[in-house]
């Protein structure tokens, strides 16, 4: 499948924080994946509720998750979060055809909307009409079209 991206590339990005403090007062700690991570992103994707898999993954029962890492790790760019020594995070950039890549990013339900975040806001081509659809759908609202793309805002 061919995608249409943007002739110009982005960034530079500020170097995300290595450590927050979530609306529950929690530390988390971020940092980059490596093999000794395995046993611990294992647990977390056992741990992981039904509920919030979506399109088959992470995978349901053990022996399927560990293949899936094996091959997520293998072929990607991966960041994980942690509450003391519990993985409660998970982010990664999974090679795909093309020399592309795909953004997952899991979280462990006991953890989700927990960052004290309240409002976001997000930019997205005026021609992508099926990502502003969605974006409208979930509750963002159009607050800028005065540039090339249209900013989108919502308040948590």
């Amino acid at each position: 499948m061919s995608r249409p991206y943007p002739d110009e590339p982005v960034g530079p990005f500020e170097r995300p924080p290595a450590s927050f403090t979530d609306a529950h007062g929690r530390e988390i700690e971020i940092s980059v994946c490596d093999e000794s991570e395995f046993a611990a992103l294992k647990r977390m994707y056992v741990a992981f509720d039904p509920a919030d898999r979506a399109q088959g993954i992470p995978p349901a029962g053990e022996a399927a998750i560990g293949e899936w890492l094996d091959v997520v790790l293998a072929s990607g760019y991966d960041v994980v979060a942690y509450h003391g020594d519990t993985c409660v995070g998970h982010a990664t950039l999974v090679a795909d055809e093309d020399d592309t890549h795909e953004l997952a990013i899991f979280v462990l339900d006991t953890h989700q909307g927990r960052e004290g975040v309240e409002r976001v806001w997000l930019t997205v081509e005026r021609w992508n009409n099926a990502a502003i659809a969605l974006y409208r759908k979930v509750g963002f609202e159009t607050c800028d079209t005065e540039s090339f793309e249209i900013e989108m805002a919502i308040r948590l």
